[in-house]
């Protein structure tokens, strides 16, 4: 996989970024560090890319991707958040922001996660795409996305905010602290045989988030992020983000973010209206 540290580069080199953005006003290396050693502990921690634009948070990013993989293992692919309205209106963002995904963060569905899991724990409800060919990167519609996408996996994110609350809340803090990756909970791979009928189920379908109870908290369309889960690839691709085969892709949360706290024991995502009505879940234990 793509290591996150070339990606800044990639960015540039693609013109996304401007030539002069080499000397992006990165976090120092002692910034990075007092993160990744807070976060490591779950303690909440002082932002990074306060008052920086977008170039410096994705620099910032870069460097601490670096660091967090030696924790986390490889980057594996990407992820887009801030791609629903409510996450949006939560963050005062206009548009979504990237980060990445790192091998040691998944779980398969069933997994029992110890609360908390990090310094700011959440819950989202999310869904994987799992790229098939590199082709992808010439897709101009979501048909022709999902033509290219080997299997659809459902996927609950469980970020983790990671500061005080104290600290700023911005599209580039969030960007500079790599939006949030801790862990996440992989379901069943869904192959995709036929691309358009998929991609009019994920137009379609209605997910769920419920909580350890059986209670719904959160019902959300398909089209509840960018109007399309195959305009998350679109947008990545758009922002200089190159795919290939066997990348995974995190869509972004299909409605607001929820504090495990409230879950009572566990949270259950399911997709209605995709092939065999797929869930994923997760359980909640007590710290040890």
């Amino acid at each position: 996989m793509q290591q996150a540290g070339h990606w800044i580069w990639a960015l540039i080199a693609a013109g996304v970024i401007g030539a002069g953005s080499a000397a992006a006003d990165c976090a120092s290396d002692e910034e990075v560090a007092r993160f990744v050693a807070d976060y490591m502990d779950h303690r909440p921690t002082e932002a990074l890319g306060q008052g920086g634009t977008m170039v410096d948070a994705l620099c910032t990013q870069a460097r601490l991707s670096d660091a967090l993989a030696a924790h986390l293992g490889p980057v594996i692919g990407y992820k887009a958040g801030l791609t629903s309205t409510p996450a949006q209106e939560r963050f005062g963002a206009s548009a979504p922001v990237r980060g990445v995904l790192y091998r040691d963060m998944m779980l398969e569905t069933g997994a029992t996660l110890d609360v908390p899991w990090g310094a700011v724990p959440m819950v989202e409800a999310d869904l994987v795409l799992e790229i098939g060919d590199s082709a992808v990167n010439s897709a101009t519609t979501r048909e022709e996305v999902m033509q290219n996408i080997a299997s659809i996996r459902p996927f609950i994110e469980l970020p983790d905010l990671a500061v005080d609350q104290s600290q700023p809340m911005t599209p580039e803090t969030i960007t500079a602290m790599g939006v949030g990756a801790r862990h996440g909970v992989l379901g069943a791979a869904i192959p995709v045989e036929d691309a358009a009928a998929m991609t009019k189920a994920l137009a379609e379908m209605q997910v769920q988030l419920r909580d350890g109870a059986g209670e719904v908290v959160l019902s959300a369309p398909g089209t509840s992020v960018l109007g399309h889960p195959a305009e998350t690839i679109l947008w990545l691709h758009a922002v200089g983000v190159t795919f290939k085969a066997g990348d995974l892709v995190s869509v972004g949360s299909f409605g607001p973010l929820v504090p495990p706290g409230s879950l009572k024991g566990g949270a259950t995502v399911s997709y209605e209206g995709l092939p065999g009505s797929p869930e994923v879940s997760v359980l909640f234990g007590p710290s040890s």
